[in-house]
């Protein structure tokens, strides 16, 4: 199988492409600088949101390409959340749409940001939207993603949640936790959905090859927890103490609307992963071991 992945050299990224050449698969990584880029394990074509990509050959496409959320919520980073993923993903359904041998699959990223706030309420994929910022983000570019069903490519929009590994917010969370300067945020009552970066990776690549996964999957561990009990998992797995809790006033004054990425409840089930996919790190205690090690 030969599949063309945009996004190639991000966190989450890097490691489908690590995967996909594990399992033997040929892979084109999309890149906005290709002149600055090498890769002895990868074609490298270029992309961009003002033109079509060329998917020329591709059995599959996994689309990872956007603005990251991390940063104040600007009017203008907001712009740039938003517009990047959706332009980014309508040009890649036109360049198929201009094929006459497409894509069999589009793999989509996407977020359990889509739920919104889901307080108490445990939700999975049948669950409707909810409201906010992130659930706009993410109802606006799974919808340029399902554009690609009327050309007859299956479409599976990859609901990721809190992402776990060595690299991404853990790069950020890790050291404060090592100096004793850890704890937790707001009331620490709020569910977090989080997931090891390799079970991401995992469940894009087994998207790919089982034809009966389309639609929304979520992407995070079988069980969500608090984040109260995330805090204590964190101290345990570097071994300090955790007693700095971040006031949820606090937060909101510092962060702005970027607070709701700490302070909302994200209570998710990854219902369809059950029904074939095994996890590689099934448990919060096991995706931290690996991460923080």
């Amino acid at each position: 199988m030969k599949i063309g992945i945009t996004g190639a050299s991000g966190f989450i990224g890097s490691r489908v492409g690590e995967l996909a050449f594990e399992r033997g698969m040929q892979v084109v990584a999309y890149s906005r600088r290709v002149a600055n880029r090498r890769s002895n394990r990868a074609e490298i074509r270029p992309f961009s949101l003002e033109r079509q990509p060329d998917l020329s050959g591709l059995d599959a496409v996994i689309n990872l390409a956007g603005e990251s959320i991390l940063g104040l919520w600007t009017k203008e980073k907001k712009r740039r959340i938003l517009e990047s993923r959706i332009l980014g993903t309508r040009r890649l359904v036109e360049a198929m749409a201009a094929l006459e041998k497409k894509p069999r699959v589009l793999v989509n990223a996407s977020a359990i940001g889509f739920y919104g706030d889901t307080g108490e309420t445990l939700v999975d994929e049948a669950a409707p939207a909810g409201h906010g910022f992130l659930a706009e983000v993410a109802r606006a570019w799974e919808a340029e993603a399902e554009a690609a069903e009327a050309l007859g490519v299956r479409v599976v929009c990859v609901r990721i949640g809190f992402v776990l590994g060595r690299g991404g917010a853990l790069n950020l969370i890790g050291p404060l936790f090592r100096l004793g300067l850890g704890g937790r945020l707001g009331g620490g009552t709020q569910w977090m959905s989080g997931v090891h970066v390799e079970d991401v990776a995992g469940l894009m690549v087994w998207a790919l090859e089982n034809e009966a996964v389309r639609g929304p999957l979520n992407a995070v561990l079988p069980e969500p927890f608090r984040n109260e009990e995330f805090t204590r998992a964190v101290a345990r797995a570097v071994r300090r103490p955790a007693f700095l809790p971040a006031p949820a006033f606090a937060l909101r004054l510092a962060l702005g609307e970027m607070s709701h990425l700490l302070l909302d409840s994200m209570r998710v089930s990854p219902r369809r992963a059950q029904e074939g996919y095994v996890f590689r790190f099934a448990s919060l205690s096991s995706a931290l071991q690996d991460a923080l090690r």
